[in-house]
């Protein structure tokens, strides 16, 4: 119950970062509806999703030891453990997305005005038909 309590969570928190970049407008506006969800106040959708698809990358393998190991295990009545894996794992999986979502975005947004990662872009974007980051 401990890592599907952080993995949905940490879902819900991804979804809190990708559902207002794809619903921005041309001119750099989120839509009226989807004001509320926008905490996180990504205002470069693709920065916003890149720096989500970074912490879903980097926060799989740190659950594979989680995964393989599980957590320790005490004699406790259920309802004690649903508890405490909601306290720790469940505020736990929104926290860590939230705050590490916001870092990596705001890491990403410095470094792209770099002219290291211009050039990079450019690079990218000569040698895939998809264009650059």
């Amino acid at each position: 119950g401990a890592l599907t309590t952080f993995s949905i969570t940490n879902d819900v928190a991804k979804y809190f970062a990708i559902l207002p970049a794809i619903f921005i407008t041309s001119s750099g506006v989120v839509l009226a509806g989807i004001q509320s969800f926008d905490v996180l106040g990504l205002s470069n959708p693709n920065l916003a999703v890149l720096a989500t698809l970074l912490f879903n990358a980097l926060v799989i393998p740190l659950l594979i030891p989680l995964a393989l190991t599980g957590v320790r295990f005490r004699p406790r009545t259920a309802i004690d453990l649903l508890r405490r894996n909601l306290i720790y794992y469940g505020v736990g999986g929104l926290v860590s997305a939230f705050v590490g979502i916001k870092l990596l975005y705001l890491l990403l947004a410095y470094v792209s005005g770099s002219p290291f990662a211009l050039a990079l872009g450019a690079a990218v974007a000569h040698f895939l038909p998809i264009g650059g980051v």
